[in-house]
C-alpha cells in the first residue's frame, strides 16, 4: 500500500506529489459521478493492521478526523510477482525545510486530495456541471503529463516534480472568519439528513447541491486552499496550484435568506484562505490581491473584502447587464468598494458571451497590471522577508482560477484558450516575487479544464507560456474595458495615465520613453510618451502637466460624486491634437499625483519641499539632459500646467536652455507663483518676462487688490477668466497656439505684441 502520513507539525507538510490514484477510482466515461465502496478508498489508522472496517464504513468521511495519521490508497496495480506492491512515502515536517533556500531553488506545489470527490449528487444518474471528476481530470492530466512523481508512470516524469501540499480539514474558527456559525451548522447538519431531505434541500437551495459528504469535502477544499496559502506566505514552496472543490467564490458572507451556499459554492475557499494568512502572519501578509478571471462575477468574495483597502479584489466576468449568474448587480463595473475599501474593487464586466483570447489580454494588460502594479508593485514575499517601502506590509496574490471560460465551456460560452490563462498568469507572477496562489474555482468541460490548469501548471513550475497568434480586441470589450478604466481611474493613477496615453497612441501614434535612470522614482514608469519624430523635428512642444480632472455631477440625495456620472476632463490632448496637426514634435509628461521619493519610498515630505515637487524636478531635468537637449529641435516650447510647473522652473534655474528655447507657457490654478533665478546671470529674470506667459486663474491670492503686481523674475502673467485648469486652458488655447507660431515664424526673442498687458 502508498501509506501517506499526515505530520502533527502546524505547518504543512510538503513532498514530491506520490497520490498513485488509478484511473479506476473513477470511470471517466460513466454517466454517474457518484463513489461506490469499490473505489477502494480507506482511512485507516497509524498502523495498518487496524484496519478492520467494512467497506461501507470507509465511505463515511465524517468518521475522518484529525487523530488519522495515515491516509490509504490500495493501489489496484500489481508488481511483477502478482502481488499488491506497498510503497511507504517520508514526509518532509514544516520544520526540516531550509527557510534561507533561494526562491528560484523551490518547488512548485500541489494540492488534491481524492476525498473531495465525495461531494457528489444523491439523485442516481444525475450528472450535474460541477462533476468530481473535475478535479479526477486535472490530476490525471498532470499525472500523465510527468509533472506528478508516480511509481505506474515510470519512464514518463522527469524532475522538477509537483511538492505535495496535504488537504486538511478547516475549523470551524477559520470558515467563520468569512461565513456565520449558522452557516457552518447547517452545513454540518446536512451530513446527518436522508436522501429525501437531501433532495429537498437542494432544490430550495440557489444552484447547490448537498450530500451527506458535502461538509467533509468542503471542509478539505477550505482547508487545501488555506495550507497552499500559508505554504506560500512561509517560503517552504515558491507558488502552488490547489485543486479542490467544491468550488468557494460565489459563497457569500451573509445572505438575508440564510442561503450562504450558492452557485456550486459551500464555503468560499479563497476568502478564508486570506483571512486566515492575515491572521497568521500579520507581519508578513497584509496586502492580497485576488484575481478572479471565472467566466461567473465571484459575489461572495466580493462581499468579503467590499470594504478591506488591503485586499484588492479583480475581476473579469460575463455580467451581460446584470442577468448572467449570479445575476446581480454587484459585477457591475461601477462596484469600487466601499468606506476604507474604496478603490480596492475592480469589475471588468463583459457585455455578453463570446469573448475570447484578445479581449481578455487587452483587459489584462489594460486594467489588470496596471492596478495590480499600482497596488505595491516592489511589495514580494520573500523566503527571507525584506523591508519593503511600507514598513512591514507584504503581498500575497491569489488566482481564483474558474476555466469556465474556456473554449468548449457551454455554460461559460468564451472563447479562452489554454495559452491565454498562462500569459494571464504570468504577468502576474512578475509582481509579487512570483508568490502566486492558483485555487480552482469553476470549469465544466472535462478537457477544457484539465487541459487549461495543465497550461497554468507548467507556467507556474518556470516554463514560458506557449506563444500566441495575433491577438485584437474586439469592439465590444474596448467599450467594457473602457467603462472599467473611466471608473478606476478615480482611484489608481496609473490607470488615468493609461486612458490618457492610450488615446494619445490611437489618435497619434505616441509611445513611452524608457526612463533608465536608478535614482528616478518608479512612479515615472509609462508617465512620459512621444511622437516618434520628437529627435528629428525642428520644433518640439514638452508639455508637463498634472493628472487629468475628474469631473462628475453630484447625487442630489448624498451630494457624492458617483461613478456613473464622472468623466475625464483631458483638455491638455487638445494642444497635443493641436501640435502634432502642426507637423511639431511632442514629448509628453503626466506627473501623478501620488509619488514615491527617489529611494522609492512613500513619504509626503523631502526635507522642506513635497515629495511630488522634489521627483518632478529631478525627473525634468533627466528628460531634458538626455531626450530634448541632444535631438536636432532649435525651436523648444515648453508647456507647463499646474503643480507640474515646479519642475519647469527648476529646470530654467538649472539648466541654460536659451540656445534652443524659445518659449514658456504656464497655467496656474491655485499653486504658488514661482520666479526665475540665477546668481551668475542677473539679465536672466528679463529674457524670462520676454520669452513666456503665465496664465493665472482668476481666483488666484496675485489678483487680491492690496497685492503688489509681480515682479519680471515672475514671467509675463495674463489674468485668466477661468477659475480651475480645465477651464483655463480651452479658453487660451488658440491664444498659445498664435503666441508659438509667431514665435517661431519671426525666430524673434521678444513675444508678439498684440500680447503685451
Amino acid at each position: 500500500m502508498d501509506t501517506i502520513s499526515r505530520g502533527s507539525s502546524p505547518g504543512p507538510s510538503i513532498t514530491d506529489v506520490t497520490y498513485d490514484v488509478p484511473s479506476s477510482i473513477i470511470d471517466e466515461d460513466q454517466e454517474s459521478p457518484s463513489l461506490s465502496p469499490k473505489d477502494g478508498i480507506k482511512l485507516a489508522s497509524a498502523t495498518p493492521s487496524s484496519d478492520s472496517r467494512t467497506p461501507d464504513e470507509d465511505m463515511q468521511p465524517q468518521q475522518t478526523s484529525a487523530t488519522h495519521s495515515k491516509i490509504v490508497i490500495e493501489l489496484n496495480s500489481l508488481n511483477d510477482k502478482g502481488h499488491q506492491q506497498d510503497v511507504d512515502i517520508d514526509r518532509i515536517p514544516a520544520e526540516e525545510v531550509n527557510d534561507a533556500l533561494p526562491h528560484s531553488n523551490l518547488s512548485t506545489g500541489l494540492c488534491y486530495d481524492v476525498r473531495m470527490r465525495y461531494h457528489a449528487t444523491v439523485v442516481e444518474d444525475d450528472v450535474h456541471p460541477e462533476d468530481p471528476r473535475r478535479i479526477f481530470r486535472i490530476y490525471e492530466i498532470l499525472r500523465e503529463a510527468g509533472l506528478v512523481k508516480d511509481p505506474n508512470m515510470v519512464g514518463r516524469g522527469r524532475p522538477p516534480f509537483l511538492a505535495r501540499i496535504d488537504a486538511r480539514e478547516a475549523t470551524k474558527a477559520e470558515v467563520c472568519l468569512i461565513h456565520t456559525a449558522p452557516h457552518w451548522d447547517f452545513i454540518a447538519g446536512t451530513s446527518q439528513l436522508g436522501t429525501h431531505e437531501l433532495k429537498e434541500l437542494t432544490d430550495s437551495g440557489d444552484s447547490v447541491y448537498y450530500s451527506p459528504h458535502t461538509f467533509f469535502s468542503a471542509k478539505l477544499s477550505v482547508g487545501g486552499a488555506i495550507e497552499c496559502c500559508k505554504a506560500v506566505v512561509a517560503g517552504r514552496i515558491k507558488n502552488a496550484i490547489a485543486v479542490i472543490r467544491p468550488p468557494g467564490h460565489h459563497a457569500v458572507p451573509s445572505d438575508p435568506s440564510g442561503h450562504e451556499a450558492q452557485g456550486f459554492c459551500i464555503f468560499n475557499n479563497v476568502s478564508i484562505a486570506a483571512r486566515v494568512c492575515q491572521r497568521d502572519f500579520p507581519k508578513t501578509c497584509r496586502k492580497i490581491l485576488i484575481f478572479d478571471w471565472d467566466v461567473h462575477h465571484g459575489n461572495g468574495t466580493q462581499d468579503a473584502f467590499y470594504d478591506d483597502p488591503n485586499v484588492l479584489y479583480i475581476s473579469i466576468h460575463v455580467y451581460r447587464n446584470g442577468n448572467f449568474y449570479p445575476s446581480s448587480p454587484k459585477g457591475s463595473h461601477t462596484m469600487c468598494g466601499r468606506g476604507n475599501g474604496t478603490g480596492t474593487n475592480v469589475n471588468i464586466a463583459w457585455s455578453d458571451q463570446g469573448m475570447a483570447d484578445g479581449d481578455y489580454m487587452y483587459a489584462f494588460q489594460a486594467l489588470v497590471m496596471p492596478i495590480a502594479s499600482e497596488f505595491d508593485p516592489d511589495l514580494v514575499i520573500s523566503t527571507t522577508p525584506i523591508p519593503s517601502r511600507t514598513g512591514e506590509a507584504w503581498l500575497m496574490e491569489i488566482v481564483s482560477a474558474g476555466f469556465d471560460a474556456a473554449a468548449g465551456d457551454e455554460i461559460g460560452g468564451c472563447f479562452v484558450n489554454p495559452a491565454c490563462y498562462a500569459h494571464m498568469l504570468h504577468g502576474l507572477m512578475s509582481l509579487a516575487d512570483g508568490k502566486v496562489v492558483v485555487c480552482l474555482e469553476g470549469g465544466y468541460n472535462l478537457e477544457s479544464i484539465s487541459k487549461s490548469a495543465l497550461a497554468v501548471t507548467r507556467t507556474l513550475m518556470g516554463e514560458p507560456p506557449e506563444r500566441m497568434g495575433p491577438l485584437s480586441a474586439s469592439a465590444l470589450a474596448e467599450a467594457d474595458v473602457q467603462k472599467a478604466i473611466r471608473v478606476q481611474s478615480a482611484y489608481w493613477h496609473y490607470v488615468i495615465r493609461y486612458y490618457q496615453s492610450q488615446r494619445l497612441y490611437d489618435e497619434h501614434k505616441m509611445v513611452s520613453l524608457m526612463i533608465l535612470r536608478n535614482r528616478l522614482s518608479t512612479s515615472f514608469r509609462n508617465q512620459v510618451i512621444a511622437t516618434s519624430n520628437y529627435a528629428k523635428t525642428e520644433t518640439l512642444i514638452f508639455v508637463l502637466h498634472d493628472p487629468p480632472e475628474i469631473l462628475g455631477i453630484t447625487d442630489f440625495k448624498t451630494n457624492k460624486l458617483v461613478s456613473h456620472d464622472t468623466w475625464i476632463a483631458d483638455v491638455v490632448k487638445n494642444y497635443v491634437k493641436w501640435a502634432i496637426e502642426s507637423g511639431y514634435g511632442v514629448i509628453d509628461v503626466n506627473i501623478p499625483k501620488y509619488l514615491t521619493d527617489i529611494d522609492d519610498k512613500e513619504t509626503t515630505q523631502i526635507g522642506e519641499e513635497p515629495v511630488r515637487v522634489q521627483v518632478t524636478k529631478e525627473l525634468v531635468l533627466y528628460l531634458w539632459d538626455n531626450y530634448i537637449e541632444l535631438n536636432e529641435a532649435s525651436n523648444v516650447f515648453i508647456l507647463g500646467v499646474g503643480e507640474a510647473c515646479a519642475g519647469v522652473m527648476h529646470l530654467l534655474n538649472h539648466r541654460d536652455c536659451s540656445r534652443v528655447l524659445r518659449g514658456v507657457v504656464s497655467f496656474i490654478g491655485e499653486e504658488p507663483l514661482r520666479s526665475v533665478k540665477r546668481d551668475a546671470d542677473p539679465f536672466f529674470p528679463d529674457w524670462y518676462y520676454k520669452n513666456s506667459l503665465v496664465f493665472v486663474s482668476a481666483s488666484h491670492t496675485v489678483w487680491e487688490p492690496d497685492r503688489r503686481r509681480p515682479k519680471r523674475k515672475f514671467g509675463r502673467i495674463v489674468k485668466s477668466t477661468g477659475n480651475s485648469l480645465s477651464e483655463m486652458l480651452p479658453e487660451h488655447q488658440a491664444q498659445v497656439a498664435s503666441w508659438i507660431e509667431d514665435r517661431i515664424a519671426v525666430e524673434s526673442t521678444e513675444p508678439p505684441s498684440l500680447l503685451v498687458p
